[in-house]
């Protein structure tokens, strides 16, 4: 299956929220979300998003796991917020219970996600985020695998569909 791809400019962080929304909307089964890029580049904002897209309740404030590592939501399907940024040996993700919750049931957001072993990435979402210039980040979203080509697919129509102001 070919690989998809899609670059995407955001003007601000409602707007990536936004994004991440229409990817939410599109998820009907787990999937992995591979996130890479640096600090501040609107990752968690993007999560956020997805959380609304999968219909979390706004009860559950969606924030960086930093330093609890996983964050868990209940959703139409569950969603696991991950980050990987302090953890460096990969027995640390048998630790906090990542491997179990890769299970194609959840959908599983992970920042830092480079710092996975590269069998985790065979069906997957890849999403990097980068800076430009003021307010702008470029978001490259990469589909791996049949159920992410899938959901890429969904994800590409509702984005052209949208009216960006």
């Amino acid at each position: 299956m070919v690989n998809r791809e899609r670059k995407i400019i955001s003007t601000s962080v409602d707007q990536t929220r936004r994004v991440g929304q229409i990817l939410g909307q599109c998820l009907r089964t787990g999937l992995l979300l591979a996130f890479s890029g640096d600090l501040g580049t609107g990752k968690t904002a993007f999560v956020q998003g997805i959380a609304i897209g999968l219909a979390v309740s706004e009860k559950y404030y969606i924030t960086s796991p930093t330093y609890t590592l996983i964050n868990e939501y209940p959703g139409r399907v569950p969603l696991f917020h991950v980050d990987l940024y302090r953890l460096e040996d990969p027995d640390d993700f048998e630790n906090i219970g990542l491997y179990d919750i890769l299970n194609g049931r959840n959908v599983v957001a992970v920042e830092w996600a480079e710092k996975l072993p590269v069998e985790y990435f065979t069906d997957c979402l890849d999403l990097h985020f980068s800076f430009m210039d003021g307010d702008r980040r470029s978001i490259t979203i990469l589909a791996r695998g049949p159920e992410a080509e899938h959901v890429f697919r969904l994800f590409d129509e509702l984005f052209q569909e949208q009216k960006w102001d």
